[in-house]
């Protein structure tokens, strides 16, 4: 079940982010907009695209949602790789995904603080951010 989920939410994921796609959106708009006429602005004329709007983004967000999920699985396994090859990278970082927010925050505000207190070192990506923009 899952492979066959996710082989379907790869190709609908890859064909609704087609031009063809938004053109194809666009038109079906385009045509019900038109029609508004023929049919009076009936209720009926609303629900349709009403119906037919909502069906589309109910489903879509779990398609959207299940390829976030992988594509941040597999950034993650990419990233605890190269942490794992390198030698002078801290394999205790192999994980962090898994705590809590305020833990993950606590943990960034640390390497931030070593970092800053490191001599030769740029300091806080604030700092970093902030001379970056002068250059501006």
């Amino acid at each position: 079940m899952d492979r066959l989920f996710t082989a379907i939410a790869t190709r609908i994921s890859a064909a609704s982010g087609q031009p063809l796609t938004f053109a194809l959106a666009l038109a079906i708009i385009v045509v019900w907009g038109v029609t508004g006429p023929v049919f009076g602005y009936s209720d009926t004329w609303q629900l349709i695209i009403n119906t037919g709007t909502t069906i589309v983004t109910f489903l879509m967000v779990f398609l959207i949602q299940n390829s976030q999920n992988r594509d941040a699985a597999a950034m993650q396994a990419k990233l605890d790789e190269v942490i794992r090859a390198l030698d002078a990278a801290r394999e205790q970082f192999i994980g962090i995904e898994h705590l809590t927010a305020a833990q993950v925050e606590k943990v960034r505000s640390a390497i931030e603080k070593e970092v800053g207190d490191a001599k030769g070192k740029a300091g806080t990506a604030d700092d970093s951010v902030e001379r970056v923009l002068k250059r501006y």
